[in-house]
């Protein structure tokens, strides 16, 4: 496919600008030349014409420049003469004097050098004096017009007579290395994209039989997951102009500035069509008109209604200009904009999944050094709902982990630390804890733990920690065995009892009346998974029935219905702390056991916690790594 556009000149580029330097220089001659006048005139004081003749009569003039009827001059010594009140030290002087033969005889007697400046060379100085601080100065405004409206001509460049020019990255075809093989993952969403890979390459077999290309496509999904590179991509494999701004970019404090912009970034588009816009935060400009102060005159619903006539106006072609945008809150976004014509295609970029996990791993790792033991399935594996971005940092993380160990390659160790320094947060070395609570959270975590062996097999335990990291005393890390994405009630009735256990520990040992606030989180999500099991999967007593609050003020059921729900979730929370507690009642001595191996050794791997409490350690859990999710204390 031929491509109309011109390799010599750039849209938006930055040019060297001799014309910059030239009002430059002459700004620096007219304000030195301010400067040196006005210390002149600083220096420079006026006397009376008695004040002269006195000083003339006792031989205190050095030298005189006669000017008409102005004379200027010099003191041997300086006079003190006073002046508005005050006393001031006067060297040089200007008086106004009247013409006569006696007062020019008067200097010539006393040996004052005189310099008389004809009527011909004043004149020709007022007429400098004149130049220098009106015409030059109309001059230099006059340049710095001229230049600045022939730069902006030229280029599209961010100077103040540019404020309503398009702030788009322009990108050759050649310059934009990323192909959809760099974007792991997301196979959906390529496929997707595809389409417009091959219609920006073979055009005609998509007109022959009639089909229309999407003139937008829009890419929703949490922030990190690549919707960026997505984009690129795209424009990679067709090989085609591609634009890059942010929504942000077309906004500005001046009105009309926004609409100007996209009117702008059209029309160079349509000079290089066919070719890719891409908008990554589409949702700060397109976001629901009539909402914002001003109504309809309000300067991003302007930007608006200038960016939905240019995506469906009779000046752009259908296929000319494709429109890629991205945003995080499609939800915010005006209907008008997300209609077909305009943006007919949406196409989710979700978390990546436990294989794209492994890729994106794989593709960041190139350019470090790991270890033989680093496995990117078991890393994978314990990464559920972390995007693209969050993947990178964790590499990174590690490698700085390993740097700082002075290590040559990063293990499978560095991982382990810094994902729980990513999830939890840094160890809090500098916190002080007494013996007594150092045991409290032992057991704490012991219970929870036990509960992963004891009473859940949907939780298969990877290794417990009384080490203190971000507001946690303690985590116990579990691993699912993929990526869940439904659950069970016997699921949802596991993970409440692994929730209490820790709590229930702490009363077993200590006493119901010294159970601490530890486990306020637990409860929270213990008491949050038995609610949405009777309120929205139908798990209860009250049968297959979904009762959902409209909004904070008011609900879809009765004040009696509201009573019976909480007593179904108080009943499947009081119900499964019973039985857990008779669980870890029965194990007291494992409990005990694991409890002070952990204020010991402060971290248990799971082979060791099973060889502790002496019960058979599951084969698939040789091979686990830690889950995201922990339960802290």
């Amino acid at each position: 496919m031929k491509f109309n556009f011109d390799m010599k000149k750039k849209p938006g580029g930055n040019k060297k600008n001799n014309s910059f330097w030239l009002v430059l220089v002459l700004l620096g001659i007219f304000f030195s030349y301010l400067i040196w006048f006005n210390q002149v005139n600083k220096t420079m004081e006026s006397i009376d014409y008695s004040e002269f003749v006195e000083q003339v009569d006792k031989g205190n003039i050095e030298s005189v420049l006669i000017k008409s009827n102005h004379v200027q001059g010099a003191f041997k010594t300086p006079v003190n003469f006073k002046k508005e009140g005050q006393v001031k030290k006067v060297t040089n002087f200007d008086v106004v004097v009247i013409p006569s033969d006696t007062l020019w005889d008067k200097l010539v007697d006393k040996k004052v050098q005189v310099k008389v400046l004809s009527s011909e060379t004043s004149q020709t100085a007022g007429w400098v004096f004149l130049f220098l601080t009106l015409i030059l100065p109309l001059l230099i405004f006059g340049f710095f017009i001229f230049f600045s409206k022939r730069d902006n001509q030229s280029s599209g460049g961010g100077k103040i007579f540019n404020i309503g020019k398009s702030k788009a990255r322009f990108f050759y075809p050649n310059e934009i290395k990323i192909k959809f093989k760099d974007v792991a993952g997301v196979e959906e969403a390529k496929e997707d994209l595809r389409d417009i890979v091959d219609f920006l390459k073979e055009p005609t077999k998509f007109k022959k039989i009639g089909a229309k290309i999407p003139r937008g496509i829009l890419l929703t999904g949490a922030p990190g997951n690549g919707k960026t590179m997505l984009a690129k991509a795209v424009a990679g494999e067709a090989n085609c102009p591609f634009f890059s701004v942010s929504g942000s970019d077309f906004m500005e404090v001046f009105v009309g500035v926004g609409a100007s912009r996209v009117r702008d970034l059209f029309a160079q588009a349509r000079k290089h069509a066919p070719c890719i816009v891409f908008i990554d935060e589409i949702d700060a400009v397109g976001r629901h008109r009539g909402v914002g102060i001003g109504g309809g005159n309000d300067e991003r619903e302007q930007t608006l209604n200038q960016l939905l006539s240019e995506m469906d106006g009779f000046a752009t072609e259908p296929g000319e200009v494709i429109v890629l945008a991205a945003t995080n809150r499609s939800d915010i976004l005006d209907k008008a904009l997300m209609r077909p014509g305009r943006f007919d295609r949406k196409v989710e970029v979700p978390y990546p999944d436990l294989v794209s996990r492994e890729q994106i791993l794989k593709i960041h790792a190139k350019n470090v050094k790991l270890a033989d033991d680093v496995d990117f399935n078991k890393i994978a594996r314990g990464t559920p709902r972390f995007s693209g971005a969050d993947l990178a940092n964790l590499i990174n993380e590690a490698a700085l982990i390993a740097s700082k160990q002075n290590k040559e390659l990063i293990d499978m160790n560095d991982f382990e630390v810094a994902r729980d320094k990513i999830m939890v947060g840094a160890e809090r070395k500098s916190l002080t804890r007494t013996q007594e609570e150092l045991l409290m959270t032992a057991y704490h975590e012991a219970g929870h733990a036990l509960a992963m062996i004891l009473a859940s097999k949907f939780h298969p335990l990877h290794k417990v920690t009384i080490l203190s990291r971000g507001g946690t005393l303690g985590v116990t890390w579990y691993l699912p065995e993929g990526d869940e994405t439904s659950h069970s009630q016997l699921q949802f009735i596991s993970e409440i009892k692994v929730c209490l256990a820790g709590r229930i520990a702490e009363e077993i040992i200590y006493g119901v009346e010294n159970v601490t606030s530890g486990a306020a989180q637990d409860l929270r999500v213990a008491t949050k998974i038995a609610r949405d099991m009777v309120c929205l999967f139908g798990m209860s007593d009250l049968g297959p029935v979904a009762m959902v609050k409209q909004d904070e003020y008011g609900k879809e059921y009765s004040e009696g219905t509201a009573q019976k729900i909480d007593e179904q979730v108080s009943k499947i929370m009081h119900e499964n702390y019973e039985k857990m507690k008779k669980i870890l009642i029965d194990n007291k001595n494992k409990l005990d056991k694991l409890a002070k191996s952990l204020v010991e050794k402060e971290t248990l791997m799971a082979k060791d916690v099973y060889e502790i409490v002496e019960v058979e350690m599951p084969q698939d859990l040789n091979k686990s790594f830690a889950r995201v999710e922990g339960l802290e204390c």
